[in-house]
């Protein structure tokens, strides 16, 4: 009977949620959300309660479920990220004609997302999946009249068929090979066992890392996730701070296969890799604030992927919940992103002496390096080397009045940075408890990482400080045009699945195949 408990709990949350996007979709009234927070108050309270009762009295689960730490974190944020979601809708939304249909399939893809997050069966974790696509599909066209908003649509539309068909014949691999359709039992061989994946094994893991990599929308296959701008703000913060993630949870799910499989593992480390280095740096390029974010999720989406190929699953755990809360706040206060701009734009620009530069490193790189030694840390080297980077530019930036109390500022922002970084990291490996699966420091897989870093701060100096040199100028050009990626997919995708855009959709299709954004006309 006590199975039966938690495990009503935790399905009151996608059933409630479901039933409220059903009856919202039947109103002829507009809704203000009221009622529908009302709803995620009430899941939160169940899914509080779930958690409670678990970890006191250590009931089972129905064994189609489960609630591993990492899904007890996801699911805590999704509740967080919907509750902030509808509360900002309720006045963003307002006036809008067809808020009820922005309500229904805002709730169904939440509702999705916990059947994912939540489900230990590998048909109702692939069936979740898809209809999370399905139901963002509604989302992005809720503005069907605009070409743009429709060509990425259908971009992401075709993209998720393809990554769809990946999944389910991984999981038809891995359900061939265990006679089991349960994820744990799954995970918990891979766990225990000895032995070498065989090929098939190799090949199911390889398709799970393939999948993640176009759920997480790397080069070049990114454009719809650039252009998906055109959408109402929360639901680009839905994207950003939600679904997008599901690639690196993906992983984190099946990480005892994945992180075996070199295959797999390499796919990601490249694919990822130079999609971190290059959205990074077309980021720095674009003048729209929805579109610098974007970018930078692609950037931080492989970051996130890279991390989990080099067996740092509890640093990209962290990651995406990082993540997921900045991008949600970004993209819901992206209104006051022109004031900001135009803040920075007035505030004389003053490039870092090379006395600040070496003031910078030096003290990022003793707080980190105390850090590491602090903390026992056994593993790739290249995150702590990410984090001394950042301190560094940090650090250098800051150079405003030369006095002792600006110089303690800036060392206890540092200290602070380093001590929060360390803290949340060895709690989540603690939650996880992955640490066998790490790279070892300068591996092939650490040494590459290592490279992409330097290479990724080397040129960010250069565009930003050095950009008067012909080089950089052209540099700078291509980035500009995001190295016409987008253009190459776009015209493939249009060849292989035709579309009609509306009103002025030719035209507009045309401007984009030559490589013009609407950003980059004004």
């Amino acid at each position: 009977m006590s199975e039966y408990i938690i495990s009503l709990l935790l399905l009151i949350m996608p059933l409630s949620t479901f039933i409220a996007a059903w009856l919202i979709g039947q109103q002829s009234r507009a809704s203000n959300g009221h009622v529908l927070f009302k709803v995620m108050v009430f899941n939160s309270i169940a899914f509080i309660t779930a958690i409670t009762l678990h970890q006191i009295y250590a009931f089972n689960l129905l064994s189609f479920l489960s609630l591993t730490m990492t899904r007890i974190i996801m699911l805590g944020l999704i509740l967080f990220i919907t509750l902030i979601l509808i509360r900002f809708c309720k006045h963003y939304m307002q006036g809008e004609p067809r808020v009820n249909y922005f309500w229904r399939w805002l709730l169904l893809t939440i509702t999705a997302v916990l059947v994912v997050v939540m489900s230990n069966h590998l048909a109702l974790f692939w069936l979740g999946w898809v209809a999370i696509s399905l139901a963002l599909h509604k989302l992005l066209m809720f503005y069907p009249e605009r070409p743009r908003a429709v060509l990425a649509a259908h971009k992401k539309f075709i993209v998720a068929r393809v990554a769809e068909s990946l999944l389910l014949i991984a999981f038809g691999i891995l359900w061939f090979i265990h006679n089991s359709l349960y994820i744990t039992d799954i995970t918990a061989f891979y766990n225990t066992t000895t032995l070498p994946l065989s090929f098939a094994e190799q090949v199911a893991a390889f398709l799970i890392a393939f999948a993640a990599l176009i759920k997480c929308a790397q080069l070049p296959i990114h454009g719809w996730l650039i252009k998906v701008v055109e959408v109402p703000t929360p639901v680009s913060a839905l994207l950003h701070a939600g679904v997008i993630n599901l690639g690196g949870f993906l992983l984190i799910l099946f990480a005892p296969l994945f992180i075996q499989a070199a295959a797999a593992q390499w796919l990601i480390l490249i694919i990822a890799g130079l999609t971190t280095v290059i959205s990074a740096l077309i980021m720095t390029t674009r003048i729209s604030v929805k579109v610098r974010l974007a970018w930078s999720t692609s950037a931080q989406m492989g970051l996130m992927l890279i991390e989990c190929a080099l067996g740092l699953f509890e640093l990209a755990l962290l990651h995406l919940v990082t993540h997921s809360t900045y991008k949600a706040f970004a993209f819901l206060n992206s209104g006051n992103g022109v004031n900001e701009d135009l803040i920075r734009r007035h505030i004389p620009k003053q490039s870092p002496t090379c006395f600040a530069w070496l003031t910078g490193a030096l003290v990022s790189i003793t707080l980190v390096s105390a850090a590491w030694t602090i903390s026992g840390y056994q593993g790739a080297v290249s995150v702590w080397l990410l984090l001394a980077s950042a301190l560094t530019i940090l650090l250098a930036n800051q150079h405003g009045a030369s006095n002792v109390q600006t110089h303690s500022k800036k060392l206890l922002v540092a200290l602070l940075v380093v001590i929060s970084y360390v803290v949340a990291k060895n709690i989540f490996t603690l939650a996880l408890d992955l640490e066998q699966w790490r790279e070892a420091a300068f591996s092939l897989a650490d040494s590459w990482v290592i490279a992409l870093i330097l290479t990724l701060m080397i040129a960010s100096y250069f565009l930003r400080y050095q950009s008067w040199r012909p080089q950089v100028k052209s540099l700078s050009t291509l980035l500009f045009a995001g190295l016409y990626l987008d253009e190459w997919f776009t015209r493939l995708t249009l060849k292989i699945w035709p579309i009609n855009l509306p009103n002025n959709g030719h035209t507009d299709l045309k401007n984009h195949a030559a490589g013009i954004t609407v950003e980059e006309s004004k």
